[in-house]
């Protein structure tokens, strides 16, 4: 893996896992759709789903690549697949991320940093 000091280490030890966790069975969540002003509340399960997030890990690397070759050493067996997507960066925006915009978005991650 690119950065030597990671080399042998597990995720979270390297410190490239920031978070973590499993999330309960659909059947008690809810979906909330947007259409227009309204706002459709679903109960679960949700039997019409195909694929279902069952857990998420949040990884600090410098790309998916990275991504990929600790995915690689996870301790998965029996047909397990698990989907790699990075998160969007103010950067991805172009010049729809104004200023203003960007100063707003620091304020809320000061704020939720603080809870």
């Amino acid at each position: 893996i690119g950065h030597p000091s990671r080399a042998a280490k597990k995720p979270v030890e390297a410190g490239v896992m920031l978070a973590g966790d499993g999330l309960q069975p659909s059947s008690k969540g809810k979906r909330v759709k947007f259409s227009g002003t309204q706002r459709i509340v679903t109960d679960g399960p949700f039997a019409e789903t195909k694929e279902l997030v069952a857990g998420f890990w949040l990884w600090n690397v410098s790309s998916i690549d990275e991504a990929v070759e600790w995915l690689k050493r996870a301790p998965f067996d029996g047909g397990v697949e698990v989907e790699i997507r990075p998160l969007h960066s103010l950067e991805d925006f172009g010049a729809r991320l104004t200023p203003e915009l960007k100063e707003r978005n620091k304020k809320l991650r000061e704020q939720a940093s603080k809870k």
